[in-house]
């Protein structure tokens, strides 16, 4: 008798069948002696959609079918996209073989992995001894090692049910107020318990920039050799004025009031976690968090990165011997980091926090890695490896020391005596000036990147002015010191806070805590050391930044993440509590509560279950006169005059569409046509994605030249798109 062993990926039950010898490819699984290795993709088996509860009456639209509840009753279907049908049958025949007296969970180390092994499991009915093989690493080693330490499948019970509520809870949140907010409103709208209150971080930080009032300011700078002496802010010219004129008298002196030395040592940066590489990777190179995911998952495979969608930032202690071998010799050296920026001394204990090692340690390279590797990968590939071996060898560096100096002076008091008109024109504060210098010493981890692309997000023109500032190293307080130059009145504005960019939206997802104003919840969220208040998870959040830009909710431009008029008028409609990021926050907490045995998995499920419920009749009780029968409608700006019937053309999602139509939900799930023209303009012609100023200029009745279509057999041409009101627009090929 032999082993069942069940991975989630063809690659990952590749990489087991080699650690146990290779094996013989069969029919969708692998045959490795008396064991067989077969596969997943993705969920094999899913929740029905309220439409196939065929007696339940739930395929109408209708709020006399609300709230949508299954509880009791939960059924489920296997996938038949991309011949997942085909692949359950498979493994559901294995399952059912008398050949395998253990079956063993091999799928990601995860909650969707523990979620996808018992559906399936589950659903073919099968029973027995079962093991958990919880892996980190694909290389050969390691899986051995997994192979010779697996656990009883029962230990993993917390992970499962954390796994069962989250699915069924987002199915009954977003059902319901999916539904329940469309009828009211007669538009369509996603709603969920993690997108929307991200959607609503982003919306409210537009409202404020919009409505962002420029105000005006002064500063006075001094020049004092090598240095310069500023002011703070004054809201009138007139007293910047005031004091400029007075530092440029000709007897003119400062009083040195304190000065504050320090010498800062800078620890170094934690390993990464998966959150904490895609806003680097975002800020540094400008990748989006899928993007970064997909390439991580990608050498993952390639068994050249440890496991990718980890929260820890932190290994145990029986990982250190593994990290002291990758610190060795060249290979994770040529290529990755020069020589001479190489601790000397490795501080490996920086790594290590057991307690803070839930499931998975931090992103790692593997021993596989080096250059010969590193020139075989592609550009998302190649800058995350880079990146993820530069935060390893940061991680264990010396501290960046840098010396501080900060200056405060005032007027010299013996010049306001000799000046009694001039001293008494502004208050003290008014003539209190500052300088800082920010020097390095050593560099330390700093120099781990020789060249760090992009900017902080939060830095700032004075931080820039602090290194440029050299503070003599004998200046001491209470000596008086004259101007070296003419004094500058500079001008400034007050600023709106930043957009979001992708960066810094995954950053407030991660600390959702933040934005919580109750100072209990904000402690127990900040408390908890498996996550940081966070809402999504970090294997999720790329996902739902990217389903929030799909439905038109948000947009890219450029770096930044900006809501969209369809998007405020969602977060406009919907209840506070589903775009309360605290709720969703403390949700996210009590999931990890029941993952960790420190929650009834039944009570908290009924706590999302009441929630789920309660929605219907909350959108009905609150609904807002103004948006219904308006919906995305009511915030649409016009594109342009509609070709076929003259109406204005509107964007709804990612398409261009005129703003007569009205569209209906069929019985099988599909929007159909039910009123208006019928005009619309697809996002994407010809293999070119159109983008909203050539729609404009389109509808304007202008010609629009467009290079690198591609035509169905692969052939690149060129051609101008002009407006057609029965294909929406057509090429041009006119010279």
């Amino acid at each position: 008798m032999g082993r069942l062993i069940i991975a989630e990926k063809h690659s990952v039950a590749q990489a087991i069948a080699s650690a146990l010898g290779g094996g013989r490819p069969e029919d969708g699984w692998i045959r490795c002696g008396a064991d067989a290795v077969t596969w997943a993709q993705g969920h094999l088996v899913d929740l029905l959609t309220p439409d196939e509860y065929q007696d339940h009456g739930w395929d109408k639209w209708s709020m006399d079918t609300l709230p949508l509840d299954p509880t009791g009753g939960w059924r489920w279907k296997v996938n038949r996209q991309r011949g997942a049908d085909r692949q359950y049958r498979i493994v559901a025949r294995l399952l059912k073989s008398d050949g395998y007296d253990v079956l063993v969970n091999a799928c990601d180390p995860d909650r969707e992995g523990e979620s996808i092994f018992r559906r399936i499991v589950d659903h073919a009915g099968a029973c027995g001894p079962m093991l958990r093989l919880w892996v980190a690493s694909l290389d050969d080693d390691a899986i051995c090692d997994a192979l010779d330490s697996m656990r009883s499948e029962d230990e993993y019970r917390g992970l499962a049910a954390a796994a069962d509520i989250r699915a069924k809870a987002d199915w009954l949140i977003g059902m319901n107020a999916s539904r329940a907010y469309t009828l009211v409103y007669h538009t369509r709208m996603s709603v969920g318990r993690v997108q929307t209150p991200t959607l609503t971080m982003v919306a409210d930080r537009d409202r404020q920039i919009a409505g962002h009032v420029e105000k005006p300011f002064w500063k006075v700078a001094v020049p004092m050799g090598g240095w310069t002496l500023a002011s703070g802010r004054f809201d009138e010219r007139a007293d910047a004025e005031k004091l400029r004129r007075i530092v440029d008298a000709p007897d003119f002196t400062f009083q040195v009031f304190s000065v504050q030395r320090r010498t800062v040592r800078d620890r170094p940066p934690r390993l990464y976690d998966l959150t904490g590489l895609q806003k680097d990777m975002s800020r540094m190179h400008g990748l989006t968090a899928a993007r970064t995911l997909a390439a991580l998952q990608s050498l993952y495979e390639r068994k050249l990165a440890t496991y990718p969608r980890t929260d820890s930032q932190y290994i145990t202690h029986d990982d250190l011997d593994t990290l002291r071998a990758l610190t060795q010799g060249p290979g994770r050296v040529d290529g990755f980091v020069h020589a001479d920026a190489l601790p000397s001394d490795p501080r490996f204990d920086l790594t290590v926090d057991d307690a803070k090692v839930a499931g998975h340690t931090a992103i790692l390279p593997t021993r596989n890695v080096d250059r010969t590797k590193l020139d075989g990968l592609g550009g998302d590939e190649r800058l995350t490896l880079t990146r993820v071996v530069r935060r390893m060898w940061e991680a264990v560096a010396d501290d960046y020391v840098h010396d501080t100096v900060q200056v405060t002076a005032n007027l010299d008091p013996s010049w306001c005596e000799r000046h009694p008109d001039e001293g008494r024109l502004l208050s003290e504060d008014e003539c209190r000036f500052t300088s800082r210098s920010d020097q390095p010493v050593s560099p330390g981890w700093k120099a781990i990147e020789p060249a760090k692309t992009g900017r902080d997000d939060d830095g700032s023109e004075e931080e820039d002015a602090s290194t440029r500032n050299v503070i003599p190293a004998n200046l001491t307080a209470g000596v008086t010191l004259p101007p070296v130059g003419g004094a500058t009145l500079t001008e400034g504005r007050t600023k709106p806070p930043k957009p979001f960019t992708e960066a810094t939206l995954l950053a407030a997802m991660e600390h959702a805590s933040r934005y919580v104003q109750d100072k209990d919840l904000k402690a127990a969220l900040d408390d908890d050391e498996s996550h940081s208040g966070g809402i999504g998870t970090p294997a999720t959040r790329a996902d739902v930044i990217e389903k929030l830009v799909r439905a038109g909710y948000m947009e890219r431009k450029g770096r930044q993440l900006r809501s969209t008029g369809t998007g405020r008028a969602l977060v406009d409609v919907v209840s506070p509590r589903l775009r309360d990021v605290a709720l969703t926050a403390d949700m996210e907490r009590r999931l990890s509560d029941v993952e960790h045995g420190n929650a009834d998995a039944g009570d908290t499920y009924e706590e999302f279950r009441g929630y789920a419920r309660a929605i219907p009749a909350e959108a009905v009780a609150n609904v807002k006169s103004e948006h219904v029968g308006r919906g995305d409608r009511g915030q649409a700006e016009s594109y342009g005059p509609c070709p076929r019937c003259g109406g204005n053309v509107v964007k709804r999602g990612r398409t261009w569409t005129c703003s007569t139509n009205r569209n209906e939900k069929q019985a099988d799930g599909t929007w159909k046509l039910a009123g208006g023209c019928g005009y619309r303009i697809f996002p994407t012609v010809a293999g070119k994605n159109l983008t909203d100023q050539q729609v404009r200029r389109i509808l304007s009745g202008q010609a629009v030249p467009v290079k690198g279509f591609a035509s169905k057999n692969g052939r690149k041409f060129d051609a101008r798109l002009v407006a057609d009101k029965d294909r929406g627009v057509t090429f041009d090929f006119g010279k």
